[in-house]
């Protein structure tokens, strides 16, 4: 849960704990704890307090860190970023390795859905005959990862290879170095997985999860890659001091171009069901508590998931301003279903995160503890949905701002801050300690992201000069199929 309030992000200790081991709990899943690459979360930091009584539009600078994307013509992208050196590409156009690539890219992807993953962790889908080699001496545990093991030899390849068609399609990104390296990644994984054998055996499966282990570490930080290869392609489009001044150049404003926000939310939707697969796949290589199938938490509790973000949140508030509003819990606070404990939890994180910054900005703090957050959760028997309500008298929104909160492609943040992590080193992973995408204006729409993957949504409504509510829906039934494109 690593936030950073200016520019690098920390992990307190509450969320050390919580992401450090499985929940023992057997009636309640908080955080899920999982792979070393990728366990903490962070989400766009705090920027300095304002004076008392703030302009909403200032005051909310941390619900409107993003916006949308550019006027730019095809002809003048064409011009500006279709400089593609191809021939410099790992597997370029006309090689053996993309012409399989593209191959595999026609393929259709196969969905799945929360229940899917559910049901196949416990062992439910297996046939009675499935091949295998010495079958009848297998454990259930084992024919079931040797099954999943053989969809994601078969299903992978095509995703990834989607992934490589997906990033030539837009030549201006590709033009930039760091999106090529992503590219690069996706070429490799895609090449190790093909070279290796259909697992059918214990020893393949093994050697199979352990092929995995490093293509999830590899891709760990494609988001925030990803992320320096915008900032490359938003200073190729003008001086730097126009840039960072959102001032207009001879190719519009960078922040209206919506045909990269329109690509970057679907390469990110993508990536999130790669990183699900597999982690999944991983997880239930570990034994842990009944609750819990890979992933998964049956049990997930959204009170405990709330409380935690709360703490992790007012971690990093104080740190910024020396305190932290208050955040009240109401309703069903004892509702658990089942869903992925750390998906919540980033979004949760996010929104209180959000809300925080706005009271503290709007209200300052002699009169921050009168307008307290409040986090509202929302259940029945019959309901379709678990919603979560994120409330906040924090000043509210601009209406014209509204179409720009769930933009990748603008942000508030220090400039300082954006300058700097163009040349950051290689970290581990986009939520490491060290990584300065807190303040790059991704927060809102991952967040979104993560709601919609699942069959949920992410929405909000504001009012000017008052306040911003923000509500996540999540299917309590868990049969919809993830968004593949």
């Amino acid at each position: 849960m690593a936030l950073a309030c200016g520019g690098r992000a920390t992990l307190s200790r509450a969320a050390a704990s919580l992401l450090g081991t499985r929940a023992a709990s057997a009636t309640a899943c908080s955080v899920a704890p999982r792979l070393r690459s990728g366990r903490s979360t962070s989400s766009p930091g705090v920027t300095p307090l304002t004076r008392k009584g703030s302009d909403a539009g200032t005051a909310n600078a941390a619900w409107v860190s993003n916006v949308a994307t550019c006027n730019v013509s095809r002809r003048q992208l064409s011009s500006r970023g279709g400089d593609v050196d191809y021939s410099s590409l790992m597997a370029g156009p006309g090689t053996a390795l993309h012409d399989d690539i593209m191959e595999s890219a026609a393929r259709k992807q196969t969905g799945v859905s929360l229940k899917t993953l559910i049901d196949t962790g416990r062992g439910d889908l297996l046939s009675g005959e499935m091949g295998l080699t010495g079958q009848d001496s297998l454990s259930t545990k084992q024919k079931m990862l040797i099954q999943v093991a053989s969809f994601l030899h078969r299903e992978l390849p095509i995703r990834l290879a989607h992934r490589v068609r997906d990033l030539e399609s837009v030549p201006d990104m590709l033009a930039q170095k760091s999106v090529q390296q992503v590219r690069e990644w996706y070429v490799i994984s895609y090449e190790e997985i093909r070279k290796f054998p259909r697992p059918v055996t214990v020893d393949e499966e093994v050697r199979f999860a352990e092929l995995l282990k490093g293509i999830y570490q590899r891709h760990a930080p494609v988001l925030l890659t990803m992320a320096r290869g915008v900032w490359e392609l938003r200073e190729s489009f003008g001086p730097k001091d126009a840039s960072r001044r959102g001032a207009k150049n001879r190719f519009g404003d960078f922040y209206d171009f919506e045909r990269t926000h329109t690509f970057l939310d679907g390469f990110y939707m993508s990536r999130i069901g790669i990183r699900i697969l597999i982690g999944h796949y991983l997880a239930l290589q570990e034994a842990g508590a009944d609750s819990w199938i890979g992933m998964v938490c049956q049990e997930t509790s959204p009170a405990a998931i709330a409380e935690a973000a709360i703490e992790d949140a007012k971690f990093v508030c104080t740190r910024q301003y020396g305190d932290a509003p208050d955040v009240t819990l109401h309703g069903r606070l004892d509702l658990t279903f089942s869903y992925v404990p750390s998906h919540l939890h980033y979004i949760m994180l996010e929104l209180i995160k959000n809300s925080m910054r706005a009271t503290v900005d709007f209200h300052g703090l002699d009169e921050m503890d009168n307008n307290p957050i409040r986090v509202v959760i929302a259940d029945g028997e019959g309901n379709e949905d678990v919603v979560i309500k994120v409330a906040d008298e924090g000043g509210g929104i601009r209406r014209s701002y509204m179409t720009r909160i769930w933009s990748y492609l603008f942000t508030t943040a220090d400039p300082a801050v954006q300058e700097g992590f163009i040349n950051l080193g290689e970290v581990e992973s986009d939520h490491a300690k060290e990584s300065p995408l807190a303040g790059l204006g991704y927060g809102l729409p991952i967040s979104r992201s993560y709601a919609r993957y699942f069959g949920g949504d992410l929405s909000i409504v504001s009012m000017e000069g008052y306040g911003t509510d923000a509500f996540v829906h999540l299917s309590r039934l868990g049969h919809h199929s993830e968004p593949l494109p």
